[in-house]
Order: C-alpha cells, then sequence, then structure tokens
C-alpha cells in the first residue's frame, strides 16, 4: 500500500526513482487522474537526474491542444516494486498518471491532510 495526503486539495505522494547509475531520490508527485501517461517531471530535473532520452511524442493537452514532449526512462519503486516506466519532461509540477495507477485501488480523502492511498487490485 501507498500513502500520501492532500494538501490544496490536491493529491500528493512521494515516489522513489532510482536513475541509472546514480543515488536514489524521493519526489513528491501530484496524482492526476486526467493523464494518461505514467509521470512527468519538469525538464530541470530531468536534466538534473540525466535520465535516459526514449523519444519524441506529441502530447494531447486537456484543452485538446498538442505540445511536443520528450520522453525518457526511469526506474520507479512503485508499490514496493522495481518497474521501469516513461515520463515525460513537461510541466511546473511532478504528475502521476493513470498508466500507473492501472490495477491499483485509489482512495482520496478530499480535504487539508487527507489520506491517499494506492493499493494493488487483488
Amino acid at each position: 500500500m501507498i500513502h500520501g495526503t492532500v494538501v490544496g486539495l490536491q493529491a500528493r505522494m512521494s515516489v522513489i526513482l532510482r536513475p541509472l547509475g546514480r543515488s536514489d531520490v524521493e519526489i513528491e508527485f501530484v496524482v492526476d487522474t486526467g493523464f494518461e501517461g505514467f509521470l512527468t517531471l519538469p525538464i530541470a530535473v530531468v536534466n538534473e537526474l540525466q535520465l535516459p532520452y526514449v523519444a519524441r511524442i506529441d502530447a494531447n493537452l486537456a484543452d485538446d491542444s498538442s505540445i511536443a514532449a520528450f520522453a525518457y526512462r526511469v526506474i520507479v519503486v512503485w508499490n514496493g516494486i522495481e518497474r521501469e516506466v516513461i515520463v515525460l519532461g513537461i510541466g511546473r509540477r511532478p504528475l502521476i498518471g493513470t498508466a500507473l495507477l492501472e490495477d491499483c485501488h485509489l482512495g482520496i480523502d478530499f480535504c487539508d491532510g487527507g489520506t491517499v492511498l494506492i493499493d494493488e487490485i487483488l
């Protein structure tokens, strides 16, 4: 089970990233159920972690516009298990998308300081 907290009506949780050849990094992410990918990170963080580049993609935004985004690879520790996922280098804040939540139950108490829980669906 993964735990987080609601801050300012944002479901937030920390995720451990394992960049190749570097020490683990724990980063706080906002859960975004409107984002269908795995993760986003600001490009400055991607560069700092020296994540390996995968490809350029066209990302479709909520207003139905598209932007060029660059995809990178990283290992995350998710529910105690290492998973290799794709990170998009876009935006101002780190986001967790629904691809990482697949086969999980998400529970959020939407009040300041509320509980965020993610657990595998059995």
